[in-house]
């Protein structure tokens, strides 16, 4: 177990949130450009790992059914976190309602983000998913805010959000080598359905960075270069 991997998802996360006092504009160039990095980045390294990994096994005629299940798991996701996890922000209505839907939805998916990362041997999807939370969790700070939630509750919410990619991966460890009840022989199928999530949140991220589904030439330098660099991991952790 590698304590800096769960520093770097909880504090990715949490000071993404945080930043939400430090920028006015929520519309940034800067988080554009992330998200498309990112989404990039979560896509090739889906491709290159985690798909050839989980038809690994005496089940992997079945993987296909779970990555459906998980690209369909987060259609129904989205319907409550109203596509928080890539980074968008909706105008809402000033209110004092808490938005359980929004967070919920998004724990949930951040809690299924982690669980790869048992299998990310080269380090290579820690850095998409932190970077990929950084937006998403400033997302949701806005919308805390926009939803009038105390600074110090909001920053609780933060935290149980930040925590939530940590506690996936601390659990997958657990499932990956057994010691949480035997039932290693289920990673394969947990795994196809975080890549159909990771597979709906890249491409979606993609399809959406921009306006009429152009992408300007620095979203698309972001783009081209999360894909080289998950094609660089790839090709050094197969160098031999």
């Amino acid at each position: 177990m590698e304590i800096w991997k769960f520093l770097i998802l909880f504090f990715s996360a949490f000071l993404g949130g945080l930043s939400i006092f430090l920028v006015k504009n929520d519309k940034s160039q800067l988080l554009k450009l992330i998200l498309s990095f990112s989404g990039s980045y979560l896509f090739a390294i889906t491709v290159l790992h985690l798909i050839p990994d989980a038809y690994h096994g005496s089940d992997s005629h079945e993987i296909g059914i779970y990555i459906l299940i998980g690209f369909l798991l987060q259609v129904f996701l989205e319907q409550f976190s109203e596509g928080i996890e890539h980074g968008h922000i909706h105008k809402h209505h000033h209110s004092s309602a808490f938005p359980y839907g929004i967070m919920i939805s998004l724990c949930l998916h951040a809690f299924l983000e982690g669980m790869p990362l048992a299998k990310d041997q080269h380090n290579e999807l820690i850095f998409g998913i932190s970077l990929h939370h950084i937006p998403a969790a400033f997302a949701l700070a806005s919308i805390l805010l926009q939803n009038q939630i105390k600074k110090t509750s909001l920053l609780i919410l933060l935290g149980v959000f930040a925590i939530m990619a940590p506690l996936g991966y601390w659990i997958s460890l657990g499932l990956s080598n057994g010691s949480l009840g035997g039932i290693e022989a289920y990673f394969n199928k947990i795994m196809g359905i975080v890549i159909g999530i990771f597979l709906h949140i890249s491409t979606t991220i993609l399809f959406e960075s921009s306006a009429d589904h152009k992408i300007n030439k620095r979203k698309m330098l972001a783009v081209l270069l999360g894909i080289a660099i998950a094609l660089i991991g790839f090709y050094a952790g197969h160098g031999h």
